[in-house]
């Protein structure tokens, strides 16, 4: 019985041991720490800035940032190969899937796009919105981007 319990302790601790040395520290990015960037108009309408949150050097398979809208900014008609989270933190938006109706966003709401699904999302005409963007990643890519969408898409009535 004393045998193999130290034999059981002597297991233990080597597997504790050889879980800790393949232990990774976590990580704090501090706010600010990364510059802002304006996004591309090739694939947004409008003032749109982009803070990335989630550092080039961090192993995952999502990229994650906080998307503020101007009044009238919204990306251009686009899909995700593996989806996206939006996590609206302040102000009204809209998001719409192609051939459906525009629904609004306020802070607090959760969106889930799934893949493969063209959508837009941005500011109302009259509030700016931020969001947190968490997208994931397939084959190297986080988005596939199509046309600007028009304003009159853009100002369509549900």
């Amino acid at each position: 019985m004393k045998k193999t319990l130290i034999a059981a302790t002597l297991t233990t601790i080597a597997l504790c041991g050889a879980a800790s040395a393949n232990a990774q520290d976590i990580q704090i990015t501090p706010s600010g720490s990364m510059p802002s960037i304006i996004a591309d108009p090739k694939n947004f309408s409008g003032q749109v800035v982009v803070d990335p949150l989630t550092p080039s050097s961090v192993q995952s398979p999502a990229s994650s940032g906080l998307v503020t809208f101007a009044p009238r900014a919204r990306t251009a008609w686009h899909t995700h190969p593996a989806g996206q989270m939006l996590i609206v933190t302040a102000g009204t938006g809209w998001v719409q899937q192609e051939g459906q109706t525009r629904r609004e966003m306020k802070p607090g709401d959760v969106v889930w796009i799934p893949a493969g699904v063209k959508h837009w999302h941005g500011a109302t005409s009259t509030n700016g919105m931020s969001h947190i963007a968490v997208t994931h990643i397939r084959d190297g890519r986080n988005a596939d981007w199509m046309q600007l969408v028009t304003d009159q898409e853009y100002e369509a009535r549900p």
